[in-house]
């Protein structure tokens, strides 16, 4: 075993379900974009002629393509599963600038790199299911915005879209991310890794796995693998409500029931933008960080969900 194998080896006690998610590890891949690489990870289907669609998984800020490696491989019965790492963030490449508008093309660039479109739009269907988490639902906002006809649906996972107003200049404001830290050992920068923002999670073997996916050596210790550029408070300068209005695809919004982020008037107005038939599902129990705190009820909503909208034929 490898050193940088040994640092990514989980000691929490963890179940089996877990221990069979993460042991199923996505093909690491890039692709440039606009100067940038950008890492993803894909899940083959378990068997490929029997592929019903493709599910792209978006981190929120800060994050990671880690964050979906327990919940990727409960899709792959069915779907061609990616999860990628924005520009800024996890293993991909920094930006002198960010934007939504660059993140877009990071989103369709993947898509087309990972094979998630089987021709030219025009000859088939399109079958692709954006899940974003966060800021990475605000990302997927704006992807679906230009790209609508290449989804199957749009799911928005807990992203705090305040109505336009008055709270504009707080939500712009809300959750810095701080300075970043340099630690001497990799232990060291597991040890001091925290969820943003703070909420309980029971689930210690989850926190360390991703944890230990949120380190990059560089001179002098161990430090987080994002950029703090990219999560300057400018990155909620756009008016992500015109473009979740603009999408035209099927749409779903997952809420944690304990959010601290999301109000129960963030969520409607959320999912009335959505579309008159968009469900707004409740995870029960869930904070912010509900792939986390509650990650088979997340499965489990999302595989429901997905099976209904293709038992309907609106895909």
């Amino acid at each position: 075993m490898t050193q940088q194998e040994q640092r990514l080896q989980v000691t929490a006690a963890a179940p089996d379900w877990f221990h069979w998610a993460v042991e199923q590890r996505g093909q690491s891949r890039r692709v440039e974009v606009e100067g940038c690489s950008i890492h993803y990870l894909l899940w083959q289907p378990d068997h490929d002629a029997d592929a019903r669609g493709n599910i792209i998984f978006l981190h929120g800020g800060g994050a990671h393509a880690h964050w979906w490696g327990h919940i990727a491989p409960f899709f792959r019965a069915g779907y061609r599963v990616v999860a990628m790492d924005l520009s800024g963030m996890g293993d991909s490449g920094d930006r002198a600038e960010y934007n939504a508008s660059l993140r877009a093309a990071e989103i369709h660039a993947v898509m087309a790199d990972a094979g998630l479109y089987a021709g030219p739009l025009e000859e088939v269907r399109p079958k692709t299911y954006l899940v974003g988490h966060s800021f990475g639902g605000f990302m997927a906002m704006r992807y679906a915005a230009e790209h609508s006809d290449r989804l199957a649906g749009l799911v928005i996972a807990d992203s705090p879209l305040y109505p336009p107003g008055g709270n504009d200049d707080q939500r712009r404001r809300a959750n810095p991310m701080g300075a970043i830290r340099l630690y001497a050992t990799f232990e060291e920068a597991v040890e001091r890794f925290r969820l943003r923002p703070r909420q309980p999670c029971d689930n210690d073997y989850i926190v360390e796995y991703i944890a230990r996916h949120s380190i990059r050596e560089v001179e002098g210790g161990f430090t987080w693998k994002f950029d703090t550029n990219a999560m300057a408070g400018r990155r909620f300068a756009e008016p992500f409500h015109e473009h979740l209005a603009a999408a035209s695809c099927p749409g779903a919004f997952f809420w944690a029931e304990n959010s601290t982020l999301v109000t129960d008037e963030m969520a409607q107005y959320t999912t009335a933008l959505l579309g008159p038939n968009a469900p707004l599902v409740v995870i029960p129990a869930a904070h912010h960080h509900l792939i986390l705190d509650q990650p088979l009820d997340f499965v489990a909503a999302l595989r429901s969900l997905l099976a209904a909208w293709e038992a309907s034929g609106n895909h």
